[in-house]
């Protein structure tokens, strides 16, 4: 007998995230994903100086920091043909890369790889042979027996004083969890490390962006000055930190995350065949050598990869009004040229239409609309974006570090190279993107330093910085790679002012829902054929869905300009 499992929410991300999964039998026959909140900024953008759009935009999410920042400015620089110096650039790479390592070490220990390590099994661990484990896999100097001793009783307190606090609601003691109890445990341990050290990674945004989160950004450049004699300028003193601050990152990937993947990846291969979702992966680029203006020189290329045919990589281009294309057939939206009609974001509506369940309720109604997120497309596919499409896509455009990395995991899990296709190979793609992120960034930083050497120490472009100089009408786009995959502002300026202003995000082309074609998106397509073992706890859901590393917030911008109330939720 068939039955619908609901998760709402789905836990450990940001935003409001809603999965409904129709079983036959024990296996999800189809599923769909439902963005639950309502949140704008595009509407709250218009009529304001494109100038300060970063500030208001960057407030899209609280987790990405400032990856709607970078993407804002640079959609106003491409509007008004700003050019950046040489060094802005290699800060924002800087900044950028920093936001990657420390958000993919984040998801994977605090977001994810709980779905994989059994938290209170690891109360049954040997310390000394956990510290064998630890030392068999890694030089990580955190792998004494008496550390893992300290961690299993500091894991022992919570659990005996009922306060798993970060470890609750975990569906502990699941069949589904494989690894033995040491391997538990030195993954715990590794949990609890992360957290110390994120807080010291994140001050490389404070020293460049003044602070953490939201660090500042400008139109035309970074708002930091250079001036080795200045202490309120960046110095020597500030340039040595950032190169400890990498140092501490290479160390981490290199030491505890890559290990912890692969040791924890050898439990689950049977993953590598599993979540897939629609095949097609998609990509915009960046980390540019000079420009944001030439693809040619980006660390990320630009490109869409169609089932999974990794000969061929398509052109991809920005502008054009028939490749990326927005869709609101089954979302709570209307256009004005109706529910099936797809807008380029240059042209893009966001108009409310909510016709959907009052809370609480027990299914959507999947057959109209169900979701605050739009369905993009790009020439009518839908795409998955993330660092899997990057890593896929390096690979196939034969990047020589990826291509090495890439093949040793294969080798080293004994796993098809299918298996990159999955949950596990999603996975296993983040780690592998933050080892070549990190390394990218020690030649970031030496660059910015010989430039400094030699004199070049302009950080700004105040060239067309006063309106009067501006084109009457402009539009432009400002593109990224944020560390959950393709981003993109597009930017209409009329008479100095915003006339329009779309984001389209990660999450919404991983996360939207069905298109007027009846196409799911990545996550509805990832979910179907999964076994689940128990519906009351779906940890295989969970599994998949936070391989891609959910960001709602980003996903949803609805609000009335004028602060009237849009949906009333009440909860019983």
């Amino acid at each position: 007998m068939s039955e619908r499992v609901v998760v709402d929410p789905i836990t450990r991300i940001e935003g409001h995230l809603r999965v409904e999964a129709q079983m036959d039998g024990d296996v999800i026959a189809e599923a769909w994903s439902s963005g639950t909140m309502v949140r704008g900024i595009e509407i709250i953008l218009r009529d304001r100086d494109p100038r300060d759009a970063w500030a208001f935009a960057q407030r899209i999410c609280g987790v990405c920091t400032l990856v709607h920042g970078i993407a804002s400015v640079r959609a106003v620089e491409n509007a008004l043909h700003y050019e950046i110096p040489k060094n802005a650039q290699l800060i924002r790479n800087l900044m950028i890369a920093a936001q990657y390592v420390h958000d993919h070490v984040m998801h994977f220990y605090h977001l994810h790889a709980l779905d994989w390590v059994d938290v209170v099994s690891a109360l049954q661990a040997d310390p000394k042979a956990t510290s064998e484990l630890a030392q068999s896999i890694s030089k990580y100097p955190r792998s004494s027996p008496g550390y893992f001793s300290d961690m299993k009783k500091k894991l022992k307190d919570f659990v005996e004083a009922g306060q798993l606090g970060i470890f609750a609601k975990g569906y502990w003691g699941h069949p589904a969890y494989k690894l033995p109890p040491e391997a538990n445990l030195m993954a715990v341990s590794h949990y609890l490390d992360a957290l110390q050290w994120q807080r010291e990674v994140s001050k490389l945004h404070a020293i460049f962006g003044g602070k953490n989160p939201h660090p500042n950004f400008l139109v035309g450049g970074v708002p930091c000055a250079i001036d080795l004699d200045s202490d309120s300028a960046i110095n020597a003193e500030r340039l040595s930190k950032v190169q400890d601050i990498i140092t501490q990152m290479q160390t981490f990937v290199d030491q505890v995350y890559v290990p912890d993947t692969l040791a924890i990846a050898g439990f689950y291969k049977d993953w590598g065949a599993q979540g897939e979702g629609v095949g097609n992966f998609l990509t915009f680029g960046d980390f540019p050598e000079t420009g944001i203006d030439d693809p040619s020189t980006f660390l990320f290329p630009r490109g869409a990869i169609l089932g999974r045919d990794l000969s061929t990589i398509h052109e991809v281009d920005l502008d054009a009004e028939d490749e990326i294309k927005e869709y609101v057939a089954h979302s709570w939206y209307d256009y004005e040229g109706g529910k099936n009609k797809g807008l380029h974001p240059y042209k893009g509506e966001t108009e409310l239409n909510y016709d959907g369940p009052t809370p609480p309720y027990e299914h959507l109604d999947v057959e109209q609309n169900y979701s605050w997120l739009k369905s993009p497309r790009w020439k009518g596919h839908a795409m998955e974006v993330g660092p899997l499409a990057r890593v896929l896509m390096l690979y196939a455009s034969g990047h020589e570090q990826t291509k090495e990395l890439v093949q040793s995991t294969l080798t080293t899990l004994d796993v098809p190279v299918d298996a990159l296709f999955s949950t596990l190979g999603r996975t296993a793609a983040r780690t592998l993107e933050s080892k070549i992120v990190a390394d990218t960034m020690q030649t970031w930083y030496d660059n910015l330093v010989a430039n400094i050497k030699a004199g070049e120490t302009q950080t700004f472009n105040d060239k067309l910085w006063e309106p009067s100089s501006w084109p009457r009408q402009a539009q432009g786009v400002g593109f990224m790679e944020a560390p959950r995959g393709c981003l993109a502002h597009w930017i209409v300026i009329e008479d100095e002012k915003i006339a329009n202003y779309q984001a389209v995000v990660p999450s919404t082309w991983n996360a939207g829902p069905r298109d007027p074609q009846g196409q799911s998106g990545p996550y509805e397509a990832a979910l179907v054929g999964h076994h689940l073992h128990d519906p009351e706890q779906p940890i295989e859901i969970l599994r998949t869905i936070h391989s891609f590393d959910p960001c709602i917030a980003c996903a949803v911008h609805v609000t009335d300009p004028d602060g009237q109330e849009l949906v009333n939720v009440k909860i019983r």
